[in-house]
């Protein structure tokens, strides 16, 4: 008996056009729902777009005072933009990202969500490049259930910190989504995206999280160009043992692959347990941690 799910991880271009991100979300659910797709992971910011420039390589003073000026929409959880997904979403569990407005704060934010409503929410807590001149830092990462099991969710930067995705699945996520708004190398580019340096960061991150956690790994992304930033795609699903199941390369589109959750968390745990086997014991702690935490 197979209790497989299938589960899609999307690359594509989301720029500040509100009603062009429905209309792209809308024709996204349409051909999971044709695959029978019960998860599907939209990049960070699908609602909004991201920044149009981060600190570093060609992005020169001037254009960062810029900033400003294009930032995303600050969206609320309970707004009604989130709300018009919610609806689209129907039966299908739904990660997207965008700029969240909390009082005078704004935060890089993630959610998982169905025609129910929002089912968990993560905010980004790891900031590359001077993304804190746009954000507030999320503080916590926690796994919630949905209708597809236990999930836990990053953005982008968060899976190059092995303690973010540890966290996830010592609270039990069996499935984690990373969306991203990940782009390629400023300081050293190249013509080829599947040559970039931070490409092949990228893929690295994806397969090293889910092998050392033995976890399924839906990572999703931005693609094309927005700003002076070039994104590498690349939205991928992995298996726990660190194998790449579905991806769309370099190029836009939707990468899908059938995973039986519990059979395959089983089989590469049967011999290494990467959780169990944990000697938290001997990690060394430094106080400047202890008292950071």
């Amino acid at each position: 008996m197979t209790n497989d799910v299938r589960v899609a991880a999307v690359a594509e271009n989301f720029g500040r056009d509100l009603e062009q991100n429905y209309h792209l979300i809308g024709t996204l659910l349409a051909e999971a729902r044709a695959q029978g797709v019960a998860l599907l992971a939209l990049p960070e910011a699908a609602l909004g777009g991201y920044l149009s420039s981060l600190g570093g390589g060609r992005d020169v003073a001037e254009t960062l005072k810029r900033r400003p000026d294009s930032l995303p929409p600050a969206l609320r959880l309970d707004g009604p933009e989130l709300a018009r997904v919610i609806a689209m979403a129907g039966d299908i569990v739904v990660v997207v990202g965008f700029c969240e407005a909390d009082g005078d704060l704004r935060y890089n934010t993630a959610v998982a969500l169905d025609g129910s409503g929002v089912l968990g929410v993560h905010r980004k807590v790891h900031q590359p490049l001077g993304e804190n001149m746009s954000y507030a830092a999320g503080v916590e990462f926690e796994a919630f259930d949905t209708p597809v099991g236990r999930i836990g969710l990053l953005i982008c930067y968060d899976k190059a910190f092995p303690e973010a995705a540890r966290s996830l699945a010592l609270d039990g996520a069996e499935i984690v989504v990373c969306i991203s708004a990940w782009p390629a190398s400023q300081t050293a580019s190249s013509d080829d995206l599947s040559e970039d340096r931070w490409t092949k960061r990228f893929n690295l991150f994806d397969q090293a999280r889910a092998l050392e956690n033995q976890i399924v790994w839906v990572a999703s992304n931005q693609s094309g160009t927005f700003g002076s930033l070039r994104f590498v795609s690349n939205a991928k699903v992995v298996g726990p043992g660190g194998d790449i199941l579905a991806t769309t390369g370099t190029a836009s589109g939707m990468a899908v692959a059938s995973v039986d959750v519990t059979e395959l968390l089983g089989t590469a745990r049967r011999s290494m347990f990467h959780l169990r086997d944990r000697m938290p014991a001997t990690y060394r702690v430094t106080e400047s941690e202890v008292s950071h935490a």
